[in-house]
């Protein structure tokens, strides 16, 4: 095996925390006695070339430095591999680590797990999500070529209310961080209506359904750790999928705060369903995964069992 570890890097995760991170999570690495490469790109398409090189090349393991987003690239490369990964999660969000049970905005920490998991042959064989790409000629409602670099992804690909506010947040240019999701947020609650769905559940027959949002769960949270999908399983061959009814905004407003605890699920519009493939179709909707932008809808996802191997406790 080689001795060598990969540190793929965002110096602009969490406000720079992806900078200041690197130099303990190698420090730490190199502690365990492991040689590090660092890969940092000069954008997200270049930084994806040059770790898919490292990946191919050969590397005892990938440890992506910085939030989400930086999790989300690193899955391209990994997915599918023996190649493992760990994660060292300090961005603003870090579901991906918070799903996987890992340490957030330590890392040192999150480093020392990675290192002493390889050295172990502690490597957990998870599920990923993944957008299936069009069938040329296919109607309304089935998978199509996505306009973005990612169909992996680890934790939720959400629709409906939740992706409009995201997308809503993207077009802000102030304030940043967590406050401009939560301005967003309330943009949203004011101007939002439910959306005709179109769902099928493992090729079954589509359902019409009208709902405020679908988010459909490898992992429990998203948004820095809104539990959309409380009782979903990153090892289980199956997607929760979580669909929030049409509801008032008055109840969407009393209902939608109760994700940070994952209780919403027990309100009588919201129903959890489970299913290894999803389709998904509704005008005027844009899914998002892992807090990066899909496309509009429609989208078909299914669940891959052991398509990461994870780097864990």
């Amino acid at each position: 095996m080689s001795s060598e570890i990969t540190l793929f890097v965002n110096p602009t995760a969490g406000r720079g925390r992806g900078a200041q991170a690197a130099q303990p999570a190698a420090t730490a690495l190199r502690a365990s006695g492991f040689r590090v490469r660092t890969v940092v790109g000069t954008d997200a398409a270049d930084a994806l070339v040059r770790l898919r090189a490292a990946v191919t090349e050969g590397t005892a393991a990938v440890v992506a430095v910085g939030g989400d987003g930086v999790v989300s690239l690193a899955l391209q490369a990994v997915a599918g591999s023996r190649v493992p990964l760990g994660i060292v999660g300090v961005g603003t969000g870090n579901d991906c680590a918070r799903a996987f049970g890992l340490p957030v905005r330590d890392p040192a920490e999150a480093a020392r797990v990675a290192a002493e998991a390889l050295k172990g042959s502690r490597i957990r064989s998870l599920d990923l999500g993944r957008v299936l790409p069009q069938v040329p000629g296919a109607p309304a409602g089935t998978a199509h070529q996505r306009d973005r670099h990612a169909p992996w992804y680890g934790s939720v690909l959400c629709s409906g209310f939740d992706s409009k506010v995201n997308e809503r947040s993207n077009r802000m240019r102030w304030p940043s961080g967590s406050f401009s999701y939560d301005l967003a947020m309330l943009a949203e609650f004011a101007a939002f209506r439910p959306a005709a769905y179109r769902i099928s559940l493992d090729d079954g027959p589509v359902r019409e359904v009208e709902a405020t949002l679908i988010a459909i769960g490898n992992g429990s949270s998203y948004g820095g750790g809104m539990r959309i999908c409380p009782d979903a399983v990153p090892d289980d061959g199956l997607f929760d999928i979580t669909v929030v009814g049409a509801v008032p905004r008055r109840t969407l407003l009393r209902v939608f705060p109760r994700v940070y605890r994952g209780t919403h699920i027990r309100h009588p519009r919201v129903s959890v369903h489970r299913a290894a493939k999803v389709s998904l179709a509704a005008e005027g909707l844009t899914a998002y995964a892992d807090g990066e932008r899909i496309g509009p809808l429609p989208v078909t996802t299914e669940c891959v069992s052991g398509a990461l191997q994870l780097l864990a406790p």
